[in-house]
């Protein structure tokens, strides 16, 4: 009782950790304000034109990655549901894929169905259970993880770097003496996802890691996963503004967020040993506000700021000729976009890590 008392006291006190839609409360009049000003419920729609929906949620990574160079990006296969497994296997060996690499859906939302694939065994389960088109993909071995947050005006020849992040995925380290179980209790984190923890780690639980030895609890460096951010906002300079402009100008991407692994800030800056993970259009949240020290109202200035730039870019394009999407369309989307998280999030708990 006591622990589920301080649990709440925390989360009370944290607006980190409170629902999404809490967090957003106080300002979503502002984007019923835009809705109404620019006469369409989907205003957002025109922001990146190359991308469904504006790229605001259920667009594809296949889709996003044929905007890109395909050394920008990892090797990837495109998998649909009910292919026989030997041909999967077939081609992902003459594609030159080793084990480890890594499974997720085409369609993803908030890290789900993120795997790390060691072997044939393990591959054949998550292929014979999934429920999606997904995508095989080669384990980058940069060793550090970035979010970009990215935005242009169209009509202005540079763009603006609003957030620069390093992510660290949800780990416990070992003493020698606790459990994982009993580690994962007293994770700031993990400690308020028992329910994910154990469907995922209970054959684990009773393990003693070693001194020093870590143990991912999520393969995903994304905040509904449990990553840790570090603000990187005082490394962005000229140089990494161009190498965005310059990524983002043929893609017609105008407003998103990029997730990225480099070898380092300083090579990246000058576009070597760097790969796309995937990026996220007019959806993505400027997750930079978390784990940086802002206060709740700061947070919310900053999202409002955003929504603005979005509004900007909208109306822009919408002025250039790029529709927004008809009511009963985007509805049906966003309809289907939310059975797909349903499905999600139901086989997550069900497909070991």
């Amino acid at each position: 009782m006591a622990l589920r008392w301080n649990r709440f006291q925390e989360t009370l006190f944290n607006w980190e950790l409170w629902p999404f839609a809490l967090r957003y409360a106080l300002i979503s009049p502002v984007w019923l304000w835009y809705c109404i000003r620019s006469g369409s419920a989907w205003f957002f729609t025109p922001s990146n034109p190359t991308l469904t929906f504006g790229g605001f949620e259920g667009e594809a990574k296949e889709e996003m990655y044929a905007l890109l160079p395909t050394q920008l990006y990892p090797k990837t296969i495109f998998v649909k549901p009910g292919e026989p497994f030997i041909n999967v296997k077939k081609r992902v060996a003459a594609s030159g894929f080793t084990y480890p690499f890594c499974t997720k859906p085409d369609v993803g939302m908030k890290g789900l169905l993120f795997r790390k694939i060691d072997s044939e065994k393990d591959f054949q389960a998550y292929h014979q259970q999934v429920p999606v088109a997904y995508l095989v993909q080669e384990l980058v071995s940069f060793p550090l993880e970035v979010g970009v947050f990215y935005y242009r005006l169209p009509h202005q020849p540079h763009g603006v770097i609003s957030g620069f992040i390093q992510k660290e995925v949800m780990e416990v380290v070992g003493d020698g003496q606790h459990t994982l179980l009993q580690l994962i209790q007293v994770h700031p984190k993990a400690r308020h996802r028992e329910e994910e923890m154990r469907a995922k780690h209970v054959a684990q639980f009773e393990k003693v890691l070693a001194a020093g030895e870590r143990y991912p609890l999520t393969y995903a460096a994304n905040l509904n996963r449990g990553a840790r951010f570090i603000n990187l906002q005082h490394e962005v300079d000229e140089s990494l503004v161009q190498l965005f402009d310059t990524l983002s100008g043929p893609a017609q991407f105008y407003y998103g967020r990029y997730d990225i692994k480099c070898n380092s800030i300083a090579e990246l800056k000058q576009g070597k040993n760097f790969s796309i993970l995937e990026f996220n259009g007019a959806g993505a949240e400027p997750n930079h506000v978390y784990h940086t020290g802002h206060s709740l109202f700061a947070a919310l200035r900053v999202w409002l700021h955003h929504w603005k730039v979005l509004y900007q870019i909208s109306k822009y394009n919408h002025q250039q000729g790029i529709r927004y999407w008809p009511f009963e369309k985007g509805w049906r989307f966003l309809r289907q976009a939310k059975k797909h998280l349903q499905v999600l999030e139901e086989w997550d708990a069900k497909i070991p890590l």
